[in-house]
């Protein structure tokens, strides 16, 4: 279970590649730039969403 508390961060690497991809993207006319935007944010979203679980998760076993 220990892995869990790294893999967390592999959100936060898609997250700032998706943004890199979506600003590279902004010069052309399509609409490909806005799903890398939300892709991106939903990365960090479930960066800060698994960090509040796991840090849930660690405080209930130290009650134990």
């Amino acid at each position: 279970m220990g892995y869990l508390k790294y893999t967390q961060y592999v959100y936060i690497l898609f997250g700032a590649f998706f943004i890199y991809d979506g600003i590279t993207k902004l010069d052309e006319a399509n609409d490909k730039a806005i799903l890398s935007f939300i892709i991106a944010g939903l990365a960090i979203f479930m960066f800060f969403f698994r960090r509040r679980f796991a840090n849930r998760f660690d405080d209930r076993n130290k009650k134990q």
